[in-house]
């Protein structure tokens, strides 16, 4: 199967009449969010499918109504498809989302969180005093450079996401944002204003960290059913012990989006589900490792459509990967035929050649009859056949090598057979 990674949206996604569709459709989402209706004791439904876009903008109902959405779309789409992930990511509040997905954080714990992080975050800097725009055409150490020049003690920028190569986000003081922004257009580069309620993932939400770090250590975690990446790190958390203290950092540190994608790229993850509105995240993907396929999910349709792309791309991969192996086998015997033979010794060539080359064939057989995939035994077997038939014709050991280094590469197969033993003869 390819590794699939999970990726769940953050504040901006959001937009008038999200989840209606998918409630409409599924009795799953439909429940979570009237779970979230009770949990929050606030229509959040009604504001999310028909409600004003301004009051859903509000940083502390917006985070609830993606969490929920991204929820009931996470449970939605494994319940029709039974496809689940080999790593899960989220971008600033899409973390708790992954969290919450990935069971290390109880649904209805993670409403109350989000809910009083919204509002923590909100409270942090008065309104009107913060900013954030999104720069882009310039290198970040440029923008880095600028943010530390304009910046006087008193009042500050910092990058706050590091959404991909040409996409920083900076925060902090308004006039110093602007400031920064302008500077850097001077330079060649470009910048937008965000429109966002405070200025995030910066210094300033100091006192939002403080008091998210006392509510967050009210509740209890969970281990996790799959990996999650952290935003602060970039890496996958080692356990639920570290819940706490990266989900209180991610509010004053920076987003580190586009590591935590190479990350994922790094670690062997080949397609991607964008899990919630929009597909924002699905554009970065493009931006940072455009190898990576992203689809976005929201409703049913995209649901069964992505749920058939991924069982036809991986069912393509493991068919792909039986005839390699099959291939392996062959060409084992291919090569015990057409070696040159230099003993003999009936006996030694009755029990070396004759008997491992029967025993192959007779794998190969009965292989292809069943249809099944060899496993690593069975090219374990394969190989130790024709180490017995090339030793007993008394090949010499450099060429053994040789033939071996060939057979690795005439069948593209040294990736999938990485836990062969070839033992002390290859070294390739």
């Amino acid at each position: 199967m390819k590794k699939i990674a999970f990726l769940f949206p953050g504040q901006g996604s959001q937009y008038i009449g999200m989840g209606k569709e998918l409630c409409s459709k599924y009795a799953v989402a439909d429940r979570i969010f009237n779970q979230a209706n009770e949990v929050l004791e606030f229509d959040l439904k009604k504001l999310c499918f028909e409600g004003d876009m301004e009051e859903l903008t509000k940083t502390i109902n917006t985070q609830p109504a993606l969490l929920t959405l991204s929820l009931a779309v996470f449970r939605a789409f494994t319940e029709e498809t039974g496809i689940t992930p080999n790593y899960l990511a989220g971008h600033s509040l899409g973390e708790f989302s992954a969290l919450s997905c990935s069971g290390a954080i109880n649904f209805e714990d993670a409403l109350r969180i989000v809910r009083q992080r919204g509002r923590f975050m909100q409270e942090a800097v008065g309104i009107g005093e913060g900013a954030m725009a999104a720069v882009s055409g310039i290198d970040k150490r440029f923008i880095e450079e600028e943010c530390q020049l304009a910046s006087n003690g008193e009042k500050i920028a910092v990058v706050s996401n590091y959404n991909s190569l040409d996409q920083i986000v900076i925060s902090g003081h308004k006039e110093i944002v602007i400031k920064v922004g302008e500077k850097l257009k001077e330079m060649g580069g470009r910048y937008t204003l965000l429109k966002v309620s405070a200025p995030f993932h910066s210094p300033l939400m100091k006192p939002a960290a403080v008091l998210l770090k006392e509510e967050l250590s009210k509740y209890t975690y969970n281990p996790l059913n799959w990996p999650v990446i952290s935003n602060v790190t970039a890496q996958e958390y080692k356990g639920k012990e570290e819940i706490i203290e990266n989900l209180s950092q991610q509010i004053v540190k920076p987003v580190q989006w586009q590591l935590s994608m190479e990350y994922l790229k790094n670690n062997g993850v080949l397609e991607a589900v964008e899990m919630g509105p929009k597909n924002v995240l699905t554009n970065l993907m493009k931006k940072n490792v455009p190898s990576i396929p992203v689809y976005p999910c929201e409703t049913k349709a995209n649901i069964l459509d992505i749920g058939s792309q991924l069982s036809a791309s991986n069912s393509d991969k493991n068919a792909e990967l039986t005839n390699k192996k099959l291939s392996f086998i062959t060409k084992c015997l291919a090569i015990c035929v057409c070696t040159k033979n230099s003993n003999w010794n009936n006996d030694e060539y009755q029990k070396g050649v004759v008997e491992p080359y029967k025993k192959l064939q007779e794998l190969l057989n009965s292989l292809e009859k069943e249809g099944k995939e060899p496993g690593m035994s069975h090219l374990q077997e394969a190989y130790d056949a024709l180490q017995s038939v090339l030793m007993t014709k008394k090949l010499p050991l450099e060429e053994r090598m040789s033939r071996v280094y060939q057979l690795l590469e005439e069948t593209d197969a040294k990736e999938y057979f990485t836990g062969l033993e070839l033992g002390a003869d290859y070294t390739a």
